[in-house]
């Protein structure tokens, strides 16, 4: 067989979209379909845009394969379970991001169009137009199949999308619930259906727990506060983590006897923090903590469950209470600071005012510092840091700093001499604030005598 030349961007992949494409290039792509159900097709990232291979190597785009698959499908009747296995097997092997728009525009099509009334968006704010069901429709116009279809789309943008495709889901949700509002129920009770029931409910002497992979909500009540009841949260929450079904943003929703919280003012009092807080007395416990957070920090991913002006990521109170312990865990609090958000993230400012208020200025915490400074915009000093940092022992450990500064910064940072000096003064704001400007000159007339020269050195 002899197929036509590519025609898709620098002949990368065949487009498969237009009215006259090539029979043999569509049965090509029928091929590649039922490669991606087989397990033998192959992707491609290598280049821009990814494609996939079928088995004899002809490429597609997955989006254009996703599209040419759902149209064959009967609208009525249609095979749900089916059409999910075939998405989740595309999902596997090119990426949610691949295929996310595609899903989103078949339901706005084939559910929201057909079903509802699309009325007009009433500002710039709303990301979905409100949508009321056609008067005359009749139940037996609509069909389960493309319901239940819509529930899993509208599970997958929480479970695999960005911490923001959780509109998409309560919009498609939304949509269901008009018709068919047992649907929706039955995924508030129990989830999607993938975790395994121990995950879904848990109950034992210890706790009582849920998961709900649909609604990224993780429930624990401690029925008392040992040791051996901590262990087990956290071996539960790292369970729920580890499945490939739950979100990566969620909420942790914590009941517990003991009313503790971690020692760093402004913090939110939420269970989560309370969690940590009581979990971390335990220094057999610190391992699992670390885990938990290793499990849980990802860069744009929140939880979702705290106001807006104190939004942090995943593992954001585990590495707080771990790094309050002392130096074994600042490698860990470096890699979360580096994963924080720069725009949105900043209750980091709070831990980094708790941490060296308890620890003080030396070699180690300032490598904490450099990365905290580097972890959102213009982080602003604690009252206590000039007093702090007023002794030779921690100028001297602040000279150190500068005389290897490269080596507390990533490598992709330390080929840019520009910017090495931008986080150089980010530090000094960070410890002096304003008054680290115009050569720190406020703050060498104000240092003491004895102390003047090495402040001199460290704003050389």
């Amino acid at each position: 067989m002899s197929l036509p030349k590519r025609d898709g961007v620098n002949g990368r992949y065949y487009l498969i979209h237009k009215q006259d494409t090539d029979p043999e290039v569509l049965a090509e792509a029928d091929l590649c379909i039922q490669d991606v159900l087989d397990g033998t097709a192959k992707e491609n990232h290598s280049g821009s845009p990814v494609v996939v291979r079928s088995q004899s190597g002809t490429p597609f785009l997955p989006s254009q394969l996703l599209e040419r698959y759902l149209l064959c499908l009967p609208l009525k009747g249609f095979p749900y379970k089916e059409a999910a296995v075939f998405c989740d097997a595309l999902r596997r092997l090119a990426g949610w991001e691949e295929i996310r728009y595609q899903l989103e525009k078949y339901i706005e099509k084939q559910v929201q169009e057909r079903y509802f009334l699309v009325g007009e968006r009433e500002d710039g704010f709303t990301v979905f137009p409100p949508c009321t069901v056609w008067p005359e429709l009749r139940p037996e116009d609509v069909d389960e199949g493309l319901l239940r279809f819509a529930c899993y789309v509208a599970v997958c943008h929480t479970v695999y999308g960005q911490s923001f495709e959780s509109l998409t889901t309560e919009h498609i949700l939304g949509l269901v619930s008009q018709i068919r509002p047992d649907m929706v129920k039955e995924l508030k009770t129990a989830g999607s259906g993938k975790l395994s029931p121990d995950i879904q409910k848990r109950k034992t002497k210890y706790l009582t727990a849920s998961a709900n992979d649909v609604f990224a909500t993780i429930r624990i009540t401690a029925r008392d506060s040992t040791e051996e009841c901590y262990a087990e949260i956290l071996d539960y929450l790292c369970t729920v983590l580890e499945q490939e079904e739950f979100p990566h943003s969620y909420s942790v929703e914590f009941r517990g006897k003991e009313k503790l919280y971690l020692p760093i003012p402004g913090l939110p009092k939420k269970g989560v923090n309370q969690l940590f807080a009581c979990a971390v007395q335990y220094p057999k416990l610190h391992v699992g903590i670390e885990r938990y957070a290793r499990l849980a920090m990802r860069e744009y991913e929140w939880y979702t469950n705290l106001p807006d002006e104190a939004c942090a990521m995943p593992g954001t109170f585990a590495v707080f209470a771990l790094g309050l312990e002392g130096e074994q865990w600042a490698p860990l609090v470096a890699e979360y600071l580096d994963l924080c958000d720069d725009e949105h993230s900043s209750l980091q400012e709070k831990f980094l005012h708790a941490f060296i208020r308890k620890f003080g200025f030396r070699l180690w915490t300032l490598g904490v510092l450099v990365r905290g400074a580097l972890s959102m915009q213009w982080l602003e000093p604690a009252r206590e840091f000039r007093s702090l940092i007023a002794n030779a022992e921690s100028l001297d450990a602040l000279l150190a700093v500068k005389r290897r500064f490269p080596d507390y910064l990533l490598p992709d940072e330390r080929k840019d001499a520009k910017f090495q000096a931008i986080a150089w003064q980010s530090l000094l704001w960070a410890i002096w604030g304003k008054d680290s400007q115009n050569s720190g000159s406020k703050v060498i007339k104000a240092a003491p005598e004895e102390l003047r020269e090495k402040y001199q050195k460290i704003f050389a």
